[in-house]
């Protein structure tokens, strides 16, 4: 599928990036907090970005405080890689960050 990235907003092959972690669907903590149709969303999102939303977040992260586009964005790893990956081409493979989390990487 084709379109705009959610993220860094080019017209890129998109890939689909859910939400909450379809590992944390069966969540107790999840069920109670979360509508089964919020918990199912997905959004559109180029290969690249998605790499890096992976490489940064685990899934609980991406669960309880990264669970919207809007979030996604104000992350400053994520808007700092979507900033920069704005201006290249479609196509273009980037090497993700191997941090696993903001807290990783400050340790």
């Amino acid at each position: 599928m084709t379109g705009t990235c959610a993220i860094c907003d080019r017209d890129e092959t998109l890939t689909r990036h859910h939400l909450i972690p379809r590992t944390r669907h069966h969540n107790k903590r999840n069920k109670r907090e979360f509508d089964r149709a919020v918990v199912k969303q997905v959004v559109g999102i180029c290969r690249p970005c998605h790499s890096q939303i992976h490489a940064l977040l685990s899934e609980k992260e991406l669960e309880r405080q990264y669970n919207t586009v809007e979030k996604l964005r104000a992350h400053s790893g994520i808007a700092k890689f979507a900033a920069w990956i704005a201006a290249k081409p479609p196509g273009f493979r980037a090497v993700v960050s191997p941090a696993k989390s903001e807290s990783a990487a400050l340790r």
